[in-house]
């Protein structure tokens, strides 16, 4: 091939790399799952990422999450075959529980719901606050577990992906 062509070649090659690398990095929730923000009363609290994966994660995921569905479904665990079908409901009662108690006015929280797991992201002014909030969304009906991904505070980094990627 002569080197006139090679160049063209190679150029539209890195540039088809490039767009390929941008694409699989390209981060959305694939599964719609629910995400919400039920307090904001702590400035500075680094706001999470949320359920966002990147399409090779979602592929990787799909097959456990049906799966997890199924299994829900036979060991007569859920009331539909798609365990994740209540998520939006749930989610939205938790939201509501920890808007609705003053407790938490001081508190910047998240939650995201995936097959009946509640996960708290974001920043308290206490620890008191964590065992507070769990045990609260605990008593959430249909809630199956509670994962604390909270920080005391709005130093240090975070135990969740945010939004700026810290």
């Amino acid at each position: 091939m002569p080197h006139s062509l090679r160049v063209p070649w190679i150029v539209a090659l890195l540039a088809a790399l490039a767009c390929a690398a941008a694409a699989a990095q390209d981060r959305r929730n694939w599964f719609g799952d629910p995400f919400a923000q039920a307090t904001s009363g702590l400035s500075g609290c680094p706001a999470p990422e949320g359920p966002l994966t990147t399409e090779d994660e979602m592929r990787r995921e799909g097959h456990a999450r049906i799966e997890r569905g199924t299994t829900c479904w036979l060991q007569k665990k859920c009331d539909e075959p798609n365990a994740y079908k209540s998520d939006p409901q749930i989610n939205a009662a938790v939201v509501a529980a920890i808007a609705g108690d003053a407790r938490f006015a001081g508190t910047s929280v998240w939650v995201t719901t995936q097959r009946k797991f509640v996960f708290l992201q974001g920043c308290v002014r206490t620890r008191a606050q964590i065992g507070q909030l769990v045990e609260l969304v605990r008593r959430v009906p249909r809630v199956e577990y509670v994962g604390d991904e909270l920080l005391v505070g709005t130093r240090g980094k975070p135990p969740y992906r945010t939004v700026d990627g810290r």
